[in-house]
């Protein structure tokens, strides 16, 4: 089998690719995998990171204020069809996925015009643009949310399945996730935090406010952050200002790579909402602390969050009520209370589809079987 996956911008569009390398790589190992995605995006050094053969295309998102870049992105998206249709031409898939965001767009449908078996996932509750202009061109549509199908027309094609999720992220256990990383025996609470790929300031402003409180107070505490590629620098000063570097105990990193063992380790996880990050937490039965990003289509991280503050599994902070005393407030209650996490492990566990990647993996034969029916007849 031989597979082209794209998508990126962020790594909630990296990693559910990953996540259905991982799927494929484990039911046909002898399956070529390769990767089409931006040459600046998260992508590439995701995608690389791994293994996989990398391609990559200029294209760019369509800023909605007048911008003499959108001049640069209407001639990115006249261009990138053709660079696309080269590397398919290339590769010859017997089928291309997306996972969202801008750069999918021509791949998929470039694909799609040449009679190739195309599918697209979307995590999130509520259609990316790129999902909504493939929707009426690919041939199936994976979704995560029920939900999502009320935002889009093409209701014949949509299966709703769930999120992939990475084997990584099921593999190891605390104790081991514990000592790879060099976590001292006497440490008895792991906080994990991050704001996403890019990172987010209010996020890293919350992590470091838990840091030089809680974490400065408990000696049986460790907290590593993520501050994210945009705003690494803006953690790093906070981190700094308040002399937190002297202590072994806190760690600021701009982004964590080996974030299964990450999450594997953490008692409590500080997070936003997005669809990608649920899975994973259901999947690893963690308490999370969820701050919701505001600046997502139609708040669906909110949503997201809130469906999960409903069930018993998660709390729930809303950005515009994030401060220290909230934050600190939240992770101390976590902290004495394990009846509390122990519940919450419990309920988020209900959030979580353990046969999803089996689906998955069946409808991307199903598909291409069908395919290659209709093409012989």
């Amino acid at each position: 089998m031989r597979v082209l996956l794209t998508g990126g911008g962020t790594s909630g569009h990296v990693n559910p690719a990953l996540a259905i390398a991982d799927i494929i790589k484990k039911e046909d190992s002898s399956a070529e995998i390769a990767y089409v995605g931006t040459e600046k995006g998260i992508e590439k050094r995701l995608v690389e990171k791994e293994g996989y053969e990398f391609h990559s295309i200029k294209i760019q998102g369509i800023s909605r204020s007048l911008s003499p870049e959108n001049i640069k992105t209407a001639y990115y998206i006249m261009t990138a069809p053709a660079k696309a249709k080269k590397i398919i031409e290339k590769f010859n898939p017997d089928i291309v996925i997306g996972t969202g965001g801008y750069v999918c767009w021509a791949p998929i449908k470039v694909a799609a015009q040449m009679g190739i078996p195309t599918m697209i996932h979307e995590s999130n509750s509520v259609a990316g643009l790129a999902v909504r202009k493939l929707e009426s061109k690919v041939d199936i549509i994976l979704t995560n949310f029920k939900e999502t199908e009320k935002g889009l027309s093409e209701k014949n094609k949509i299966i709703n399945v769930g999120n992939p999720i990475r084997t990584s992220f099921s593999g190891t256990d605390k104790a081991e996730a514990r000592r790879k990383l060099g976590i001292p025996d006497n440490i008895k609470f792991v906080i994990l935090s991050f704001g996403g790929s890019l990172g987010a300031p209010k996020i890293n402003q919350a992590a470091i406010d838990v840091m030089r409180k809680f974490g400065m107070e408990h000696e049986d505490v460790m907290h590593f952050h993520s501050g994210g590629k945009n705003y690494y620098k803006n953690a790093m000063q906070m981190f700094a200002g308040y002399s937190l570097e002297k202590n072994s105990r806190l760690d600021v990193k701009e982004y964590i790579y080996d974030m299964h063992l990450y999450m594997t380790a953490a008692d409590v996880i500080i997070c936003r909402a997005g669809a990608m990050t649920l899975t994973e937490l259901a999947m690893m039965k963690k308490p999370a602390i969820l701050i919701p990003s505001p600046n997502v289509t139609d708040n669906h991280q909110y949503k997201n969050a809130r469906a999960l503050l409903d069930g018993g599994a998660a709390m729930l902070i809303e950005e515009n009520r994030l401060d220290s005393d909230t934050i600190n407030s939240a992770v101390e209650k976590l902290y004495y209370d394990d009846v509390l996490r122990d519940g919450m492990s419990a309920a988020i566990a209900n959030f979580a589809n353990p046969d999803v990647n089996e689906q998955i993996y069946a409808e991307i034969l199903r598909l291409i079987k069908n395919k290659a029916k209709i093409k012989q007849k």
